[in-house]
């Protein structure tokens, strides 16, 4: 699909779609109890629809829509492949959740998640006695469970979300569990998959030395959740609000552990005005200029920061370039490609992305399938020379479903 966005100013309030990072997370461990719960706010992006299809096929039976899902709790070990669609959360926490049913379980996904790195999830799982197969690290890959516990030290360097299944699965383990992450990567996720873990009523120690415990035994608790927003989708409306005009996202936490919250942190130092309330945040057009922002932690910031880097006057160096590979495009690449259609000149040195700010270029770009590139791409087009034609603007589906929708919202 191809979406045409005209440069124009930007005012109006939005609010934020549900945070599909949280919303997997909480649909997984609904499932994992023996009861009903409700997640309200779910939202209907299609990685938070691949995990109900994954849930259900495991024996869940769940109904109701994003608004409030009603989620019963009846885990069987699935007969068939668990597809993940494109979901790269989904795929690792659930390879990992699959090590509790005593036979094999054997998962898959299209797109780039065919070439995305398993080799961390195979590690672990071995390491905690359960049997593990991949395609030389990729997928698809089968899980032979029981998981028995005990000791594993896991690399955290490449992804946090195999951290993530290792800890949601940790209870069902024979034996208690104790999981050491070295180079943990993207720490903010982890400690949210700690805040849902425990408000389904397990208990997590932290120990020193970026290492958790997790007793055996432990039941999951069947509640009431509240998918907060989506601060990865907010942070593009946000930069629009500060590139073009004047934006407020509503159903946003300004507390959350949500690592691409730190998008506050880079709009500050580019000098855009920020009024931060209880439930939303409002950008305001100032003079920008350029920022130095360390993305280590919040690698899925990059588009949006290019698109605001874009607009800035001077050169912006933002960190963490090694954190773009295995995502649903080789993000770094991409970003230069597509950009550089768009007249604004991109550098990488190192794990160092330079980006030098420059009146933005009618153009035709492309999404290359990548949800985060054609929403970038669109913000950058709102102060185009001309019109902006984005092939592949269907992408956005993965996140943000009513990323467009909303953008002509506050088009003026």
């Amino acid at each position: 699909m191809k979406k045409l966005v005209k440069p124009s100013a930007v005012k109006g309030t939005i609010h934020s779609p549900a945070s599909k990072s949280i919303s997997q997370r909480a649909i997984a461990l609904a499932c994992l109890t023996s009861g009903e719960s409700t997640i309200y706010n779910a939202g209907e992006s299609n990685d938070t629809l691949a995990a109900i299809r994954v849930c259900e096929k495991m024996g869940a039976k769940i109904s109701g829509n994003g608004e409030a899902l009603t989620v019963h709790g009846n885990l069987q070990a699935p007969n068939g492949i668990l597809h993940c669609g494109e979901s790269g959360l989904s795929i690792r926490m659930f390879s990992a959740l699959a090590s509790i049913f005593d036979k094999p379980v054997t998962l898959t996904g299209t797109g780039s998640l065919i070439t995305r790195p398993m080799g961390m999830v195979e590690d672990g799982l071995v390491q905690l006695g359960a049997k593990c197969e991949t395609n030389n690290g990729l997928l698809p890959i089968t899980v032979h469970g029981p998981i028995k516990g005990g000791f594993a030290r896991v690399n955290g360097a490449e992804s946090s979300q195999a951290i993530t299944g290792l800890l949601m699965a940790a209870p069902f383990a024979q034996h208690d569990v104790t999981l050491q992450v070295e180079n943990l990567s993207s720490r903010p996720y982890v400690d949210l998959t700690l805040q849902v873990i425990r408000e389904f009523g397990v208990a997590v120690e932290q120990l020193p030395n970026d290492t958790f415990r997790i007793k055996s035994n432990q039941s999951y608790t069947p509640r009431e959740y509240n998918v907060e927003g989506d601060w990865s989708g907010a942070a593009f409306m946000l930069v629009a609000g500060a590139v073009a005009g004047e934006v407020e996202v509503t159903n946003l936490n300004p507390k959350s552990l949500q690592a691409d919250r730190a998008i506050l942190e880079a709009l500050m130092h580019a000098g855009a005005y920020i009024s931060i309330r209880e439930n939303s945040v409002a950008v305001k057009k100032d003079k920008l200029e350029a920022f130095d922002f360390d993305a280590r932690n919040c690698p899925d910031l990059f588009p949006p920061l290019v698109a605001l880097a874009a607009s800035c006057k001077g050169q912006s160096k933002i960190l963490g370039v090694s954190r773009l590979k295995g995502k649903e495009s080789d993000r770094a690449a991409t970003l230069q490609q597509e950009f550089a259609k768009l007249g604004v000149n991109i550098e990488i040195t190192g794990d160092l992305m330079l980006v030098k700010g420059s009146p933005i270029l009618s153009a035709s770009v492309s999404s290359q399938g990548d949800h985060r590139i054609a929403m970038a791409c669109a913000v950058a087009a709102l102060t185009a020379n001309g019109d902006v034609e984005i092939d592949g603007a269907e992408a956005v589906n993965k996140s943000y479903p009513d990323f467009f929708e909303h953008l002509s919202r506050i088009q003026q």
